[in-house]
């Protein structure tokens, strides 16, 4: 079965999703990955939408943006990202997804700044409310392209906090809840492991422990129960296809 890297990875973000889960979806893949949950094995959760969109299903028209028309048609709720974030900061939200422009081996993710944030050779778009899905939801998962230059020992900036310095860093300085629950990237799929650490749980098919070591920027561990990543099904390809037939998220 013939399938890209970004169904892959779809699917592998669908299949964090749990059924009767409030789900802050996120832009890009996720909005696909909400679809195959929501149509293979989660089909009672909800989609929280940035910009102020509830709905109980997905959109059956491929999204450019989470403001598209069809999203808007057939929502249960269309209001305003603060009526979302109150809802999120009450603990309503499960899973949240998001993605930067750096990852460290702790999950901090840094949207913000390259280099110094004084004098910063790239100005980031920032968080976003990417911060607060990373404090306040009750799980956060990732979704980034798996490069050295992305996956770094230490981010510039933390926009969103992980896990800090590992360990209990987030029970010491106060986020309510959450932390990291998987990293999903073009390689393989990681997770936290001794100290709050990410350490690599599955790789892609096709894909070495060698290419993802040579292509993270920490000295990355590896599971002891280290897996392949499960393809995708045929069901699941065809939910991603019916919406996404040219590839334009999923790059086929």
């Amino acid at each position: 079965m013939n399938y890209s890297t970004g169904e892959l990875m779809v699917v592998a973000a669908a299949r964090e999703i749990q059924d009767e889960e409030v789900v802050f979806v996120g832009m890009r893949l996720p909005m696909l990955a909400f679809a195959v949950a929501k149509r293979t094995h989660a089909p009672n959760a909800v989609g929280f939408y940035e910009c102020g969109i509830v709905r109980d299903f997905p959109s059956e028209t491929l999204l450019y943006t989470m403001g598209d028309t069809p999203n808007i048609e057939g929502s249960q709720w269309c209001t305003s990202t603060n009526h979302l974030m109150y809802l999120m900061q009450q603990g309503n939200v499960d899973c949240g997804f998001i993605g930067g422009a750096e990852v460290d081996r702790f999950g901090n993710i840094n949207t913000s700044y390259i280099g110094d944030y004084q004098s910063p050779k790239v100005k980031l778009p920032g968080s976003g409310g990417a911060a607060d899905i990373a404090a306040l939801s009750h799980r956060l998962l990732i979704i980034m392209n798996h490069e050295k230059r992305r996956f770094k020992e230490k981010v510039d900036y933390i926009t969103s906090p992980g896990a800090g310095d590992g360990g209990e860093w987030r029970e010491s300085q106060g986020p309510p809840r959450g932390g990291v629950g998987a990293l999903i990237s073009t390689l393989g799929v990681l997770r936290p492991g001794e100290n709050n650490e990410l350490e690599l749980s599955t790789v892609h098919p096709g894909v070495t422990v060698e290419k993802v070591i040579e292509n993270t920027g920490w000295d990355v561990k590896v599971s002891s129960k280290l897996e392949e990543t499960p393809p995708p099904l045929q069901e699941e390809l065809e939910v991603i296809r019916s919406i996404d037939p040219k590839g334009f998220w999923t790059g086929q």
